[in-house]
């Protein structure tokens, strides 16, 4: 059984001092995925005690960044998207035996989708880019994509249409996404499950009242849909305006 987390920590060592380390350990991983690391390697006064670290950190200082850390070594370690996407830390990518495990931080379209553009590059350059992978052998992607695919994933649907994370666009590009071969696990297992949220707005007690949208998943290639196990959320779990997420594979 192989087992992933996931998790935007909005900003590693921020989290590290609400508790990050416990989490960690007590799931006992065989990956864990890290998006909005803030942070570089160097800056590091931790480490991952028994784990190998991957990062993939943006020019900019406490901005965005990626982090996959494993239990073992891979045979090869991709950053960027065939060089392009480079500067932000977006995407992390892992090449085993018989399969790849990537890590995105999709960017933000911005208010008033100042950002679509960009958005919708990243998005196209990483569906081509997988599913090349995908012909290779099974791709496993999780992370913060920042998109709430359907009106079931997030609170106030209709008032949030062709706001950032709901846009036409956005939805769009995650639906090609699924179309060209890939699996959102949580939906697979439990296609009417409601009020299953990620993320959650710092503002009117959004958390505590559950006012949220799924933006953080876990995608895996068609190929080995049937060996999908569980995926889980943990809204319990503090520590950023997001929660981690689970997938168990029977790998």
């Amino acid at each position: 059984m192989l087992k992933l987390i996931s998790w935007n920590v909005n900003g590693l060592r921020a989290c590290i001092k609400k508790g990050f380390f416990d989490f960690f350990y007590k799931e006992d991983a065989d990956f864990f995925c890290v998006q909005e690391t803030k942070m570089k390697p160097e800056q590091a006064d931790f480490e991952f005690n028994g784990y190998h670290s991957y990062w993939n950190s943006a020019e900019t200082k406490g901005y965005s960044g990626t982090l996959i850390v494993a239990k073992n070594e891979p045979l090869s370690v991709i950053r960027g998207i065939d060089g392009l996407h480079c500067n932000e830390g977006r995407l992390i990518v892992l090449e085993y035996n018989d399969y790849y495990v990537a890590t995105s931080y999709s960017p933000n379209a911005q208010p008033e989708l100042k950002r679509i553009e960009y958005r919708m590059q990243y998005e196209e350059d990483m569906r081509m880019y997988l599913s090349n992978l995908s012909n290779d052998k099974p791709v496993i992607l999780c992370g913060d994509l920042n998109v709430a695919h359907k009106e079931i994933d997030l609170k106030n649907a209709k008032s949030n249409i062709g706001n950032p994370g709901f846009s036409y666009e956005e939805r769009g590009c995650f639906s090609a996404l699924l179309n060209s071969g890939f699996t959102d696990t949580y939906r697979h297992l439990y296609p009417d499950r409601t009020d299953a949220y990620t993320w959650w707005s710092y503002r009117a007690n959004a958390r505590a009242n559950n006012v949220g949208w799924r933006i953080d998943y876990f995608l895996v290639s068609d190929a080995i849909r049937d060996k999908i196990d569980d995926a889980s959320i943990y809204p319990d779990v503090f520590g950023s305006d997001h929660c981690p997420i689970g997938l168990t594979l029977r790998l």
